[in-house]
């Protein structure tokens, strides 16, 4: 059967690196509050809650004028994941079988992370060595950051589903969705004397569930 885990790393960044996350970081908050904005003003006029689609098509808005072309300074993708995010929460407060509440605006600093949903656009280079034979760290591509050394603590173990690039402690970190398949669990048949002790306490019962205990 097929089982999806994620495998966490921690990321070996440049200072360049490190702007250029911060940045996508922050394009993704700003595309989710100002569609969440978005969303709330048009409920409260009632006008109806915009789709992901209605939401999209925003963003292509957003990312060609010159107030905000700023968000085309960085990968596309995790911004219409942001919005898909979104979209999943207002279905999930809105119902009625769901316990969860309206989403809220994110602040920076809180849960900052990225999504790159699409595992064509993510390579990963674990050569233990360079050219030149020096011993160096693998590292993983990500669309608009470039080349990322990361600290390979343990095996990707499968094929990437997505990436998820995040920060914590001061530290950055990219989580590796990984789908594989594994064997069915197989249950054990129960040994023969449990099964003749199960005959012998309910011989007495010629048919049907046991009654004489």
């Amino acid at each position: 059967m097929l089982i999806r885990k994620a495998v966490r790393y921690r990321l070996e960044t440049t200072p360049e690196q490190e702007n250029l996350l911060a940045r996508a970081v922050g394009c993704v908050r700003f595309v989710w509050n100002r569609a969440l904005a978005l969303q709330q003003s048009y409920l409260a006029q009632r006008c109806g809650r915009f789709s992901y689609g209605d939401m999209a098509r925003c963003l292509t808005t957003w990312r060609q004028s010159e107030a905000f072309g700023f968000l085309a300074e960085s990968p596309s993708q995790p911004q219409q994941q942001t919005l898909k995010h979104l979209d999943r929460a207002l279905k999930d407060a809105f119902d009625k079988k769901s316990s969860k509440r309206f989403p809220v605006f994110k602040k920076k600093g809180h849960h900052d992370s990225l999504r790159y949903p699409d595992p064509e656009q993510i390579r990963i280079d674990l050569k233990p060595q360079d050219d030149d034979g020096r011993s160096v760290l693998p590292k993983i591509f990500l669309p608009r950051i470039g080349w990322v050394k990361f600290r390979k603590s343990r095996l990707i173990g499968g094929e990437i589903r997505n990436v998820t690039v995040s920060r914590a402690g001061g530290h950055w970190y990219v989580a590796i969705q990984i789908e594989k398949e594994i064997a069915d669990p197989v249950h054990p048949a129960p040994p023969p004397w449990a099964v003749i002790g199960a005959w012998r306490i309910c011989s007495r019962c010629r048919m049907g569930p046991c009654s004489c205990r």
